[in-house]
């Protein structure tokens, strides 16, 4: 690579990315809604990831794209600009990147579309471990513009004969009050990320694994997560309390993630350094 435009870079995964390029020697241009004047990137455009001309700009001198812009929970702004955002910004830089010729994109999608972490009911999977097989079940406006993010990438795969990996993330926090706090919280009480189902990823792990999405040909959907769960709660016992509906389709001992990471292994190379 020799140049990577991060979309949302400004953001608690976009910063470790940068981090972690200029830690290999590679350059990066940011794509953010406002300049922090902190960012370790050679080129900053301040705009956002669904104007075309912000993007073209951002876009240059490179050749591989990190796209992590997006509103990334539907609780804090209407229903309508999380979905019309989220799939705008994701259509306008896979087409502006495949039109300036950009063959590897590494997008983010998230582990929400299933629809469980969202919704305004108690959902349940259908089997575990969750792979990503599973149809979606969106039930809400962010989980929906994940799985059109999803058939956009394809689509641009086709499109523009552009290798594409659409990383299906789960929480994400760093080893910082923000992840510890969270964890000390769902000990208490696992319920709590019972729609998550006591997945997370943490941050530096969530940007070399975004660095490994620009290496495979053709386009994946691809899940990554710690192999262990958050809580110390064996796994078995959360679902049986929190998603007895669910087919258990192979033993998951102690805190195995009920999460199918076959994937992640097979086509990145990928398995998480960092654990709570």
């Amino acid at each position: 690579m020799k140049r990577v435009l991060v979309t949302g870079a400004a953001g608690r995964i976009g910063r470790a990315v940068l981090d972690l390029l200029g830690q290999r020697g590679i350059p990066a241009n940011a794509l953010v809604l406002e300049d922090p004047g902190d960012l370790r990137a050679e080129l900053v455009v301040e705009g956002s990831a669904t104007d075309p001309r912000a993007v073209r700009e951002a876009l240059r001198g490179a050749d591989a794209v990190i796209h992590l812009a997006a509103i990334p929970t539907p609780e804090r702004h209407p229903a309508e600009t999380v979905f019309a955002t989220n799939t705008q910004a994701t259509y306008t830089v896979l087409e502006q990147a495949g039109k300036a010729g950009i063959t590897r994109v590494c997008t983010a999608s998230s582990t929400a579309i299933s629809g469980l972490p969202f919704a305004a009911r108690t959902l349940h999977p259908r089997y575990v471990p969750v792979d990503e097989e599973q149809p979606p079940g969106p039930e809400d406006p962010y989980a929906l513009s994940k799985q059109v993010d999803e058939l956009t990438a394809q689509m641009m795969s086709r499109r523009y004969v552009m290798s594409v990996v659409a990383l299906r993330l789960p929480y994400v926090g760093g080893f910082d009050e923000r992840l510890l706090d969270f964890a000390r919280r769902c000990e208490l009480d696992p319920g709590l990320h019972a729609p998550g189902l006591w997945a997370y990823l943490e941050t530096r792990d969530a940007a070399r694994a975004c660095l490994l999405g620009l290496s495979p040909a053709g386009f994946h959907v691809v899940t990554v997560a710690a192999p262990e769960t958050l809580v110390s709660h064996p796994t078995e016992d959360l679902l049986r309390r929190y998603h007895p509906a669910a087919e258990i389709r192979c033993p998951l001992p102690g805190r195995t993630v009920p999460l199918k990471l076959t994937r992640a292994t097979a086509v990145l190379g990928f398995s998480a350094e960092f654990r709570v």
